[in-house]
């Protein structure tokens, strides 16, 4: 194992020694500041190796000081377990139609399980309403490698490292954006499904600078919410081949609190779901 690369990861998974799914090796260029991110991402030929790129980035201090903290004294219940502790990747299908936009990975979730959306509650409900709608071959999302697989649809995050408190700062927000650009950029999906405010704006904000119109005034969030954002005469560096539309959708959370408390239920999930059913098989068009 390289030296450096034990040294740089010393309570995190270390690249290339073996945890399931693993995108990344000893040789994956390492992100170290935030005008990295964006030279290392746009240069990203395909999603295996964005991916790549994404799970060894260090661009954010603290996250990267949280995330690890986190990974090395664990919470109680896990505590026989080996953490991820490194950013969270997206997870999917290659060639969503449907791409799924949430706020962070969880600190016990997926910066212990190295999979967004795995090992939480906030998976076991997204995981169970993707499967009812026909987009996951099972309900539950418990580990990497647990045979999960998601059809037609991919979940991602607006930031990829578990944030204390669940709250990244603006600079931190800017500073992952490019990752998002780029995935959204390969994927091509025809539909976006985001998750709360944030997954909402960060959508809005990633569309917008890779050249799509949004409505005008730009549309606020709202469960249910959606819109269609078009983009005339430009070609995709994605799988899109320069598609000429997206539909956006919002959703609540689906967080404990937002559960929980019955803000957001199954059937309300369901239905927005369902929605984005129909939004894919028409291409994004109403």
């Amino acid at each position: 194992m390289n030296p450096e690369m034990e040294t740089l990861f010393h309570h995190a998974v270390i690249p290339g020694s073996g945890w399931p799914g693993d995108p990344a090796s000893e040789t994956t260029p390492v992100a170290p500041l935030a005008g990295s991110v964006s030279v290392l991402a746009n240069s990203s030929p395909d999603l295996q190796e964005l991916s790549a790129r994404i799970s060894v980035c260090r661009a954010c201090p603290r996250l990267v000081a949280w995330r690890e903290e986190v990974a090395q004294t664990k919470r109680k219940a896990y505590a026989n377990e080996t953490y991820w502790g490194r950013p969270a990747p997206g997870f999917g299908d290659d060639e969503a139609g449907l791409a799924v936009v949430g706020l962070a990975p969880a600190a016990h979730g997926a910066n212990r399980t190295g999979r967004v959306f795995t090992g939480d509650r906030t998976g076991d409900f997204l995981t169970a309403a993707l499967a009812r709608a026909g987009f996951a071959n099972r309900s539950t999302s418990t580990r990497a490698g647990d045979g999960l697989e998601l059809l037609g649809a991919r979940l991602l995050s607006a930031v990829r490292c578990a944030p204390p408190k669940n709250l990244p700062t603006p600079a931190e927000q800017a500073t992952c954006a490019p990752w998002l650009d780029r995935e959204l950029d390969l994927v091509s999906p025809a539909v976006i499904l985001a998750l709360g405010g944030i997954g909402w704006r960060a959508t809005c904000s990633a569309l917008a600078r890779a050249g799509w119109e949004l409505p005008r005034p730009r549309p606020k969030f709202g469960h249910g919410a959606e819109f269609v954002a078009t983009r005339g005469g430009q070609e995709s560096g994605g799988r899109g081949r320069g598609r000429a539309r997206i539909a956006v959708v919002g959703c609540y959370h689906p967080s404990q609190q937002n559960t929980f408390t019955g803000k957001l239920t199954g059937e309300m999930m369901d239905a927005v779901l369902h929605r984005c059913r129909a939004l894919v098989k028409g291409g994004g068009d109403y």
